[in-house]
């Protein structure tokens, strides 16, 4: 089953054709697999900012809002971030608190290390013991310290697997790529072929002895299996941010917009009211003539909004 979906007037448009077939399927005959994830959390991002934009009379959009800020990263080391994309779990605030973080940085790897996997094997809490402690970072060879210096030596994306692969062996990125999916898969026979590849070309290529060449591939063939994608976890973790920092400096707005998403979840809504109550912001009650169907800002306060009423058309 194909589909191209009409010209349209804009001639510099190209349109893909689409397929419903199972990803392994297009996958073996050379087609590339997208998933478009729709996250509400860009609503929330979104109307904030033009809550903020009208009231203020200046417009504000994501390029505004720095990568930096000291109080925004305050705010996760306290763990106060229920209403916080990807970071509101019990568990995660916890992991927060322990952690401090202070970089974007920190707030990706915590994005791929808060799963099962890397939970059960210690890997949250070696990250956060070298963090706070610089002596416990160690690197096999010298050359690896560029790779796994953001992560403290702690090998946590597949980007990072690959790299390695690249550095050491001389893999070609394709051929890094195989080899991570082999070692996530844990596919025996492809392993032992991977590893030979691997020894040969760290031999040839950097004169590593075959006794070190296997340990770097025993320690990426460890972290492979728990290695998260880079690429995913730092796009969740700068919306997560976007939404700390809106939290932070507009927690009016930034409530408004969250409830009005939320707005017939009761449980959800008595959550943030409580949250409003925390940080100390006035809440106006259901005013017929004040009121709007969604939840609105008034002057530093939050109006109640009429669309949230059990009952009332």
């Amino acid at each position: 089953p194909l589909y191209k979906p009409p010209a349209s007037s804009d001639s510099s448009q190209e349109h893909a054709i689409v397929t419903q077939f199972p990803m392994n399927d297009v996958e073996a005959i050379g087609l590339l697999k997208m998933d478009f994830l729709g996250l509400r959390t860009l609503t929330v991002v979104h109307d904030a900012l033009a809550s903020i934009s009208e009231e203020s009379g200046k417009e504000l959009t994501t390029a505004d809002i720095p990568i930096d800020d000291p109080a925004t990263f305050e705010l996760f080391a306290a763990g106060s971030t229920s209403g916080i994309f990807q970071f509101e779990s019990t568990g995660m605030r916890d992991a927060l608190r322990k952690l401090g973080p202070s970089r974007i940085e920190d707030l990706i790897a915590m994005n791929a290390l808060y799963r099962p996997g890397p939970i059960g094997s210690g890997m949250i809490d070696e990250y956060i013991r070298r963090k706070h402690d610089p002596s416990k970072v160690k690197y096999l060879l010298p050359q690896l310290e560029e790779i796994q210096k953001e992560t403290y030596g702690v090998i946590v994306y597949q980007e990072q697997v690959m790299r390695m692969a690249q550095e050491i062996a001389g893999y070609s990125l394709g051929e890094a790529d195989l080899l991570r999916r082999a070692m996530g898969k844990k596919k025996v026979e492809e392993m032992v072929a991977q590893r030979a590849r691997f020894l040969k070309g760290a031999k040839e290529l950097k004169g590593i002895e075959e006794k070190l060449a296997n340990e770097i591939f025993d320690t990426m063939e460890k972290f492979a299996g728990y290695g998260f994608n880079k690429s995913h976890a730092a796009a969740y973790a700068l919306i997560g941010y976007q939404t700390a920092y809106l939290k932070r400096h507009f927690p009016v707005e930034f409530l408004a917009a969250s409830m009005s998403l939320d707005i017939h979840n009761t449980v959800k809504l008595a959550a943030f009211v409580q949250e409003a109550k925390r940080l100390e912001i006035p809440i106006i009650n259901p005013d017929v003539n004040r009121s709007t169907a969604d939840f609105d800002v008034e002057e530093g306060a939050l109006v109640y909004a009429l669309g949230a009423l059990k009952g009332v058309g």
